[in-house]
């Protein structure tokens, strides 16, 4: 297992894990927020990420709850 933080909440996931795979281990309404388009993720430095990244230990991640939903357009492709 490796130990990554989503909104300062320490989650252990299995090696190779996925953003969204964090998400899901951490609160998977989370997940469903994101994937609404109702929030983003974002990594320690404030850039957007996209679900599918591999996460390595230590990854801090963020989640933004948006006050609009967010299109495909919006998205940011890593």
């Amino acid at each position: 297992m490796i130990r990554v933080f989503v909104n300062a909440t320490p989650v252990d996931v299995d090696p190779g894990a996925d953003v969204r795979d964090a998400l899901r281990a951490c609160d998977p309404a989370l997940e469903t927020s994101v994937t609404s388009g109702a929030a983003y993720v974002t990594d320690a430095r404030g850039i957007e990420m996209p679900l599918d990244v591999r996460l390595t230990a230590g990854a801090i991640l963020r989640v933004v709850v948006s006050g609009r939903k967010r299109s495909e357009s919006d998205h940011v492709d890593a």
